[in-house]
């Protein structure tokens, strides 16, 4: 696998990522994580790859699009990680991991999104919804702990995790 920055033509090869990483989380009970049409819709994904924290995940040799998988790494501070109903392990600076999604066939991804933000910040830190029981095994697997509970913008809880 190699991790690239993300460019604005990667745009059409990450809409079908996007729709089968939603697949797998209606398939397993997760029915309200990234239900509104379209998300994450393109102003975003060129919001993260205008902030230089848009990355690709390619898979050399594979059919049609070699990108298999796309993460947002930002540097902090993350606006709604201000307040957190809990505690946050450390008040320094950290990485954001946002908008993991990849195809579910192909494995690894998220131990190599782990690696390469990890090689870049000290700290790293993540969230993500109540139903994606996927998305908490691989973040506790990877040595996160979990600190509390933050809310997006729209108000919508998520849990959050930091190593």
């Amino acid at each position: 696998m190699v991790i690239r920055p993300a460019v604005p033509a990667d745009l059409p090869a990450l809409r079908p990522v996007f729709e089968a990483a939603k697949g797998i989380m209606r398939a397993d009970g997760n029915l309200e994580q990234w239900s509104a049409p379209g998300f994450p819709d393109d102003s975003l994904l060129l919001r993260d790859i205008g902030r230089g924290g848009g990355f690709v995940i390619e898979s050399p040799g594979r059919p049609a699009s070699s990108i298999v998988g796309y993460f947002a790494l930002l540097p902090s501070p993350e606006p709604t990680y201000d307040y957190i109903e809990g505690a946050w392990l450390t008040d320094g600076p950290y990485g954001v991991i946002h908008r993991m999604a990849s195809y579910p066939d192909i494995h690894g991804i998220f131990s190599a999104v782990i690696d390469y933000a990890a090689a870049r910040y000290a700290h790293l830190r993540i969230d993500t919804h109540r139903d994606n029981r996927i998305m908490q095994h691989l973040i506790g697997k990877h040595g996160f702990t979990y600190c509390g509970i933050i809310w997006l913008e729209d108000g919508s809880p998520r849990l959050a995790y930091e190593r």
